[in-house]
């Protein structure tokens, strides 16, 4: 056990990470370009926290939490999702005290749900997400999604269809919530054990089934876009509007509802079929009340979380092949003891300059250096002998036509440099 990871979770080897630092890179440069800026919130919340914002009746808070005692009795709980702990930040930090609206990402952080691993869910995993809050209109919501269509696109990642719904508010909710209920209701002895649970506490969650026997039955059920009011409806047909004049395709889905209980108005997600049963690659909504049931003053959100091991699958399954990064520019080999010490002087000058520099540490013969260095993809070596020492130069090879040139030491930084632009 002492060498195998905990089911569920995985390691991103050095030979992997160069994939995850490409995608966060652009996502950092897209997010600058939306003006959003990061925020990074603890591991662990208190349990509370998800009880109030996720919603005891959700999958998540029932069967899905890592949740413990502390050294100080007190409960804590592994964050489940990103948006509670941004939010409890938002309220704690007095952010809805500043220019509205309020922007923030996070990126890659972990996510800890007790389920059975599949593809692109693991135990721990990893998220990218966007929150805003402060903006009612639907343009926000209009903006959130195209943050999220923008990376795809910069991905190359094709294929995929956005579907936006809205699930009302707490003004037109409850009328829904009876017209469904009386239709399951009538239905209920086909329906599976856990929405014979929801139609009581959370009917909405019974749309989102996964069972067959469920989605048989709901795909006749009473639809919340009848349902909508006043606001609701123009809300939505705002998004709609926005999209559109964007050029953003779009399809209206009514049973997308989210797992989450704190979900309001607009709930969007978008979907590839590349990757297996679990083909949602991102998803979202607004949570206009959610400030205030955590203890803050009422203020409008919305947001969107995405897997970063999910993404990579997608990617994958397009046969979409990511940069490798440059792992070495220069490698420095040397013959002796005193062209070793000479060489890692050199090397140590050259990383001081910014160039990307190795040297040998294993005392290879030269040619193992050589073919070590053509691993690691160096375009030129820096070969150091004791008559190099003594004549006070270096030999400089380029590795593709083998062309060789002497350089004295004390111009090898810039020649280097030169030949990496």
């Amino acid at each position: 056990m002492l060498t195998r990871a905990p089911k569920g979770t995985k390691d991103v080897l050095p030979s992997q990470s160069g994939k995850w630092q490409y995608i966060e890179q652009i996502i950092r440069d897209i997010c600058a370009r939306f003006g959003y800026t990061e925020i990074r919130t603890p591991v662990f919340e208190h349990t509370e926290l998800f009880l109030r914002s996720v919603g005891d009746t959700s999958d998540i808070v029932q069967k899905e939490m890592y949740t413990f005692l502390d050294k100080g009795e007190r409960s804590i709980t592994l964050k489940p999702e990103g948006t509670a702990g941004v939010v409890r930040s938002f309220v704690e930090n007095s952010l809805y005290a500043t220019a509205q609206p309020t922007k923030m990402y996070y990126l890659s952080t972990p996510v800890f749900r007790y389920e059975r691993p599949q593809a692109g869910r693991l135990r721990e995993h990893h998220q990218f997400g966007i929150e805003a809050f402060g903006a009612a209109g639907p343009s926000i919501d209009a903006e959130i999604i195209t943050v999220a269509l923008s990376l795809f696109k910069e991905l190359g990642i094709k294929d995929l269809m956005l579907n936006i719904n809205s699930i009302g508010c707490k003004q037109c909710r409850p009328t829904y919530n009876k017209a469904l209920r009386d239709f399951l209701a009538q239905k209920a002895d086909g329906l599976c054990k856990n929405c014979k649970e929801r139609m009581a506490t959370n009917p909405l969650r019974v749309l989102d089934c996964k069972e067959e026997a469920c989605a048989g039955i709901v795909k006749d059920a009473p639809k919340m876009l009848d349902y909508l009011c006043g606001e609701c409806a123009e809300h939505f047909n705002g998004l709609k509007k926005r999209l559109e004049s964007a050029g953003i395709a779009y399809q209206v889905n009514p049973f997308i509802v989210r797992g989450l209980d704190y979900y309001t108005k607009t709930v969007f997600e978008i979907i590839s079929t590349g990757i297996g049963a679990q083909g949602t690659v991102c998803g979202g909504g607004r949570y206009d009340g959610l400030v205030e049931e955590i203890g803050g003053p009422p203020a409008p959100g919305i947001g969107f979380g995405l897997g970063m091991e999910r993404l990579l699958l997608v990617l994958e399954s397009q046969g979409i092949c990511l940069p490798e990064p440059k792992v070495c520019d220069v490698y420095v080999c040397t013959l002796g003891d005193a062209a070793a010490l000479q060489g890692f002087c050199i090397t140590t000058q050259l990383r001081n300059a910014g160039v990307k520099a190795e040297c040998d540490h294993m005392d290879r013969s030269l040619k193992a250096q050589l073919k070590y260095a053509n691993k690691l993809g160096a375009p030129r070596v820096v070969i150091i002998g004791d008559d190099e020492i003594r004549r006070g130069i270096a030999v400089v090879r380029d590795m593709e036509n083998s062309q060789e040139k002497s350089v004295p030491f004390a111009e090898l930084n810039e020649f280097i440099k030169a030949g990496l632009i």
